[in-house]
C-alpha cells in the first residue's frame, strides 16, 4: 500500500524506492531511507534523470543518523541495468549516457550499502515534477 500511494502523487513520473543495508541497525537504515526519500533535491534529480550521489550523502547527512561515508556505496537500478556511483567513500567514474538510461525507467531503485552493521530498511517516494508544483501550489481547501 505504502508503494501505492508513494508512486501515485500528483504529476509523478518516477516511483523511487531505496534500500538501506549495513546499517547500525533496522531504525537507522530506515530512517536514512526516509531521508533520502524526502528529500527534495533527491526528488529533483530524479525528475531530471541525474544520478547525483552528492545529493543522496547529503540527504543521509541530514537524516540525524550516524553511517560511515568511507563504507558506504551508492547504487541505481532499474529495469534498464545497474550503475554503481559512489564506493566505499569515493566518487566514480561512471557512464552517465547509462546512468541516464537507467533513470528514464518510471520505477527506479537507489541501494546504498554500508558498513556500520545488519540494519536494512527501505523507503519509497517519487520525484518533483513541474506538474507536481502546479497542482500542488494551485491547489486549495
Amino acid at each position: 500500500m505504502a508503494k501505492k500511494i508513494a508512486g501515485d502523487g500528483e504529476g509523478a513520473t518516477h516511483l523511487i524506492e531505496c534500500n538501506v543495508c549495513g546499517a547500525k541497525n533496522d531504525e537507522v537504515a530506515r530512517n536514512l531511507a526516509k531521508s533520502v526519500i524526502s528529500s527534495s533535491l533527491v526528488k529533483a534529480a530524479f525528475f531530471g534523470k541525474d544520478a547525483n550521489w552528492g545529493r543522496i550523502l547529503c540527504a543521509m547527512g541530514y537524516s540525524g543518523e550516524l553511517f560511515t561515508q568511507s563504507g558506504t556505496s551508492v547504487f541505481f537500478d532499474s529495469g534498464a541495468g545497474e550503475i554503481e556511483v559512489f564506493h566505499k567513500g569515493v566518487p566514480l567514474d561512471f557512464d552517465e549516457p547509462k546512468a541516464k538510461e537507467i533513470l528514464g525507467e518510471t520505477e527506479v531503485r537507489i541501494r546504498i550499502e554500508l558498513e556500520d552493521g545488519k540494519g536494512k530498511g527501505t523507503a519509497w517516494g517519487c520525484d518533483l515534477t513541474y506538474d507536481y508544483v502546479k497542482i500542488n501550489g494551485d491547489y486549495r481547501t
